[in-house]
């Protein structure tokens, strides 16, 4: 052993280091230091201890001088080592952020790509890809939103959040809308089916057999759904609609109707309709805000677990898939939980103007 090594294991080391060394779950790494560690209490030379745990004379002098200052959990972590990869200057780093964030890339092109933003800065690809990482930006991505010009956009955000938090007595609250022009698309070829190791497959292309407008009325307080198929959806349309969800809801119950701002649900027939049906209430969701409609999450359901990957040979086979889920879902209606706090939509909207007003 090396002069100035003197390594005394106690009882509990012992049984520490033997523990570890007994567990099948231990890293490796940590059972040939507790070998390291043992034979040397045993006092083993250094070429005895290297044999007993199958590693090199340095590496054998690393963790006795660990295990002297440490202990037995000195054995368990790893030193931080420096970076195999020196930092780039500060300044250097400074100016790919700035460039990244403010300077336009070359030759007309929408965003900076590592390899284009590397070519201008002298760095290597890897070099900006880590710089981006770091503070967190991603030049090829994008986020689409739509702030609401609606100047009453606060006083509608909380008169519908009330509705679905808190409604009436005696009423229903209808979520109302209308997907429209849903495509009966059917597959040019068939598709193979799933299998082990290969997803299910379909041809890109497609052949477009007609359309058809599903308007529904969603009811939040038990989440059935009154569903119909009609060719169109203008006011014509959505009047006989009406009549029909009229006919469905029982009578003395006052309806509170929350739709959106399409032409045809403001038509001045559809207003006289309302003079002569004095229990429905309309409350127009602001506009550019969709997303407050509760019958958003019902069309979303449908589109993604029918429509996308469906095949229609026809408008009436498209028609029967859409009542088809129709019918499966009021089999096991549920309630709509709206868990957003209006004060903090509305709050997020004011932000949005004032960093727009700030850029313009």
């Amino acid at each position: 052993m090396r002069e100035g090594i003197e390594v005394e294991v106690t009882a509990a080391d012992r049984a520490r280091l033997e523990a570890i060394v007994a567990d099948r779950n231990s890293p490796q790494k940590h059972v040939w230091r507790a070998r390291i560690i043992l034979a040397t209490g045993e006092g083993c030379g250094t070429a005895e201890v290297m044999r007993r745990a199958g590693v090199s004379k340095p590496c054998v002098w690393r963790w006795q001088e660990r295990f002297m200052a440490e202990g037995v959990d000195g054995l368990l972590h790893d030193k931080t080592r420096p970076a195999r990869i020196p930092p780039l200057p500060k300044a250097v780093v400074e100016t790919v952020v700035a460039r990244t964030l403010s300077e336009p890339p070359p030759d007309g092109v929408t965003h900076w790509t590592a390899p284009a933003l590397a070519a201008t800065s002298g760095l290597s690809v890897s070099s900006v890809q880590r710089i981006w990482r770091s503070h967190g930006l991603r030049p090829h991505q994008v986020r689409s939103f739509k702030l609401s010009s609606d100047p009453h956009f606060a006083a509608k955000v909380e008169d519908i959040v009330g509705l679905y938090v808190d409604p009436p007595a005696h009423a229903v609250v209808l979520s109302i809308d209308e997907k429209s022009q849903i495509q009966a698309l059917d597959r040019t070829q068939p598709g193979l089916p799933m299998k082990k190791g290969r997803a299910g497959t379909m041809t890109h292309d497609y052949k477009r057999n007609g359309t058809t407008t599903l308007f529904a009325a969603f009811n939040v307080l038990d989440g059935t759904v009154i569903g119909h198929c009609m060719q169109r959806h203008r006011h014509q349309e959505f009047l006989r609609f009406l009549n029909a969800v009229e006919r469905a809801v029982p009578a003395g119950k006052v309806i509170h109707v929350i739709l959106d701002n399409y032409a045809a649900h403001k038509h001045a027939t559809v207003r006289r309709w309302l003079t002569r049906h004095p229990r429905w209430i309309f409350h127009f969701t602001p506009t550019s805000c969709s997303w407050l409609n509760a019958v958003e999450t019902l069309f979303a359901k449908l589109a993604k677990r029918q429509l996308k990957r469906g095949a229609f040979p026809s408008v009436v086979a498209l028609q029967e898939t859409i009542h088809r889920f129709v019918a499966a879902h009021n089999r096991d209606p549920k309630p709509f939980v709206w868990k957003a706090d209006p004060k903090a939509i509305i709050t997020a909207a004011k932000r949005g103007y004032q960093a727009l007003d700030s850029i313009h």
